[in-house]
């Protein structure tokens, strides 16, 4: 892969997505996106044990290669890059990346060292495919962070791009974990999206108290649904800090269980001094990018 990424690099700009398969069409906006932006593109399929715990899905997670092979050959993609664990992680593999304060809070509190895992993974694809351009999605609003606090610190040459949250038509975020659901939990699953929603309108009804806002999402997802709460919480949107009351951006963001899966979801809200306005909106027409 890394003799290939020289001469694609020759012949233009490389755009790179970096993906764990059971791919979707969440995943195929990226690849789009960065087909957009660049000459050349690489995706990259790897179920990465790092980022999974102890007791995590890592052996159960879908792994779906012809499936996707097929999805990526309609979308522009140019280079396929399956590398397997022995690969990447060889005998005596001891070095790891840590992005420190960022990994605190939200998936970082409760999946202990999960951003270790997806930091170094993703470094060790940057340096091995050495794109212009790397596409993440919103829906992993933290991982967004994470790479490009890690992308500035460590002084990459690559610009990160982000591509708003897909949904299916009713508001479930896309997610390989989706499959996970059965039929009534995929029908109760639409309560992340009508959560975000819920918080969204109390902001912009005027509601400043982060406690209130929880507390009302949390009695919607428990009154309607069968999932357990793993978390609901309000953050800074750039240091995902907790917020107690809300000004300026914020990250409203989930996680809920339903059995055997943890489907999470966010919206960004921009909050003002008079109606606040979802950043999420915004985002549909124009990627943001660093």
């Amino acid at each position: 892969m890394q003799r290939l990424a020289v001469g694609l690099r020759r012949q233009g700009s490389v755009g790179f997505v970096p993906t764990m398969g059971a791919l979707h069409a969440g995943h195929i906006a990226l690849v789009r996106r960065a087909v957009e932006l660049c000459d050349r593109v690489v995706v990259s399929i790897f179920v990465n044990p790092t980022q999974f715990g102890p007791a995590e899905d890592f052996r159960r997670y879908p792994r779906r290669l012809r499936h996707d092979l097929r999805l990526l050959s309609g979308a522009g993609c140019d280079v396929v890059f399956c590398p397997d664990v022995r690969g990447m992680y060889p005998d005596g593999y001891a070095t790891f990346v840590e992005v420190e304060r960022l990994t605190q809070h939200l998936c970082g509190a409760r999946r202990p060292g999960h951003f270790r895992g997806v930091a170094t993974v993703v470094a060790k694809l940057l340096n091995i495919v050495r794109p212009d351009v790397t596409v993440f999605g919103q829906k992993d609003a933290q991982q967004v962070q994470v790479i490009r606090r890690m992308v500035r610190d460590l002084s990459f040459p690559v610009r990160v791009v982000v591509v708003p949250t897909v949904r299916e038509a009713d508001g479930l975020a896309m997610s390989s974990r989706n499959a996970y659901l059965s039929p009534e939990e995929r029908k109760q699953a639409t309560v992340l999206y009508r959560g975000l929603v819920l918080a969204r309108h109390m902001v912009r009804s005027g509601e400043r108290d982060a406690a209130r806002i929880r507390a009302a999402v949390r009695r919607l997802v428990e009154g309607e649904t069968s999932g357990r709460v793993d978390y609901i919480e309000l953050v800074d949107a750039e240091e995902l800090k907790p917020r107690s009351r809300l000004e300026g951006r914020v990250l409203v963001a989930l996680a809920v269980w339903f059995r055997r899966a943890r489907l999470i979801d966010n919206m960004t809200i921009r909050v003002g001094v008079g109606r606040s306005e979802s950043c999420e909106s915004r985002r549909r027409r124009q990627s943001q990018s660093v």
